[in-house]
């Protein structure tokens, strides 16, 4: 039986596992599986638009401004940031690697007359476009779910114009320190070493229950890749901006959970 879990274990790619995953999160109707209101992609269309990015605290007006006319949506299904950019005025082209999440998007398009494209893939891989045709990369939190932001830096940079501008968000490392089910209880007890990596930090038992359970596999990542990866591939950091959790017994503790950059490629 132990070798036939292995096996399972082996025969299943992590971009799988968290494809199913996303799946999951729609059914459960998690926060960010929900599509946004008619109302909200009228009011981006009056030009007045509020663009989840940090949780529910939304993109800086000042980074919006910056974002072009040709806007990548990395990681960014689930019907939100995609109608309410292209209501604002963007072209819009929106890659997550759940087909689900995708069509959340589509459906909202559909619903409000607005025009996007939707491209399955994995921030992991090449990505399917040319060199330098976007204005702007807009990433909400979702590194998180990769092995490796490094790959994904370098092909946000091809992908950019020269003086294009990158918007990444993610999860502060720190908060992986903690036991997830002390959280649920309000407790908070450390139970991991730093940087978590679900592959290496999971008991075999315990990554079989996450895939049994639909659950994502996830990654910290260290600041030096996360922050310092960018400024290695040249990108120059305009901004920063940080987020609580919105659950007090993290908060309590650690006020900025989650972190996000402002770049521009040189």
């Amino acid at each position: 039986m132990r070798n036939l879990k292995c096996a399972i274990m082996g025969a299943m790619d992590r971009d799988e596992i968290n494809s199913a995953a996303w799946d999951e999160e729609g059914r459960r109707g998690c926060w960010w599986t929900r599509e946004v209101s008619s109302e909200a992609t009228s009011l981006a269309r009056e030009g007045k638009l509020s663009l989840p990015f940090l949780l529910d605290k939304p993109l800086p007006q000042s980074w919006l401004d910056k974002a072009g006319d040709e806007v990548l949506l990395l990681g960014s299904g689930g019907g939100q940031q995609g109608p309410l950019l292209s209501a604002y005025g963007k072209s819009v082209t929106v890659m997550d690697i759940s087909a689900s999440q995708l069509a959340r998007d589509e459906d909202a398009a559909k619903r409000d007359s607005l025009s996007l494209r939707t491209v399955r893939s994995s921030m992991s891989d090449p990505f399917p476009f040319g060199d330098g045709v976007f204005d702007s990369c807009i990433n909400p939190v979702s590194v998180n779910f990769i092995k490796d932001p490094l790959p994904m830096y370098r092909e946000v940079k091809r992908v950019l114009k020269d003086g294009g501008f990158f918007m990444t968000a993610f999860a502060n490392p720190a908060l992986y320190m903690f036991d997830v089910k002390g959280l649920e209880k309000g407790k908070m007890k450390i139970k991991y070493t730093l940087p978590f990596d679900a592959d290496v930090s999971l008991s075999e038992r315990e990554k079989l229950i996450k895939i049994r359970n639909k659950d994502t596999f996830e990654y910290s990542h260290t600041l030096s890749k996360l922050i310092g990866g960018i400024t290695d591939l040249g990108f120059t950091i305009l901004g920063f901006d940080t987020s609580p959790s919105g659950f007090e017994p993290i908060d309590s503790f650690l006020g900025e959970c989650y972190l996000a950059i402002l770049a521009r490629k040189s």
